[in-house]
């Protein structure tokens, strides 16, 4: 089965331990693991950023004042789907040392679940969304060889 099309943009942006972002997340591995979460051809930029823009956009784009783990900026899911993640590099590194995970492993169950949403799953509508959304999670990563995140 041919995986869909992708057109991946992926910047980091400046702040302290950046390398080690970037080292877990090389072009070619971002791309396999957006490509198995799509249904569908895609743009999509990958953006990894320090707690401060992370806050600044989960506050202004969602009213939460925090830096979290994922953003999803959907713009489009047909014919091409269009999106922008925020991945927060602090919270990221903090969440995979507490669940005892490798960066890139952790990154890329992010990368899975935020390209999700930018095609329309939605975990915090019910608990039966939130279900039928962690185990297309579940099933996309063992696909890539990474165990069960949840």
């Amino acid at each position: 089965m041919a995986l869909p099309a992708l057109s991946l943009s992926l910047q980091f942006g400046r702040f302290k331990g950046v390398e080690r972002h970037r080292g877990a997340l090389p072009r070619h591995s971002v791309a396999r693991w957006i490509r198995h979460a799509l249904d569908a051809d895609a743009e999509i930029t990958v953006r990894i950023v320090d707690a401060d823009e992370g806050q600044r956009l989960n506050r202004e784009f969602r009213g939460k004042d925090y830096a979290t783990n994922v953003l999803t900026f959907d713009y489009a899911e047909a014919p091409v789907v269009m999106a922008d993640l925020v991945l927060c590099a602090p919270v990221v590194a903090r969440e995979a040392k507490e669940q005892r995970k490798t960066l890139a492993a952790h990154y890329a169950h992010l990368l899975v679940h935020g390209t999700l949403h930018a095609q329309g799953w939605d975990h915090e509508t019910s608990d039966a969304d939130a279900e039928a959304m962690e185990a297309r999670e579940i099933e996309i990563l063992a696909r890539l060889g990474i165990k069960n995140p949840y």
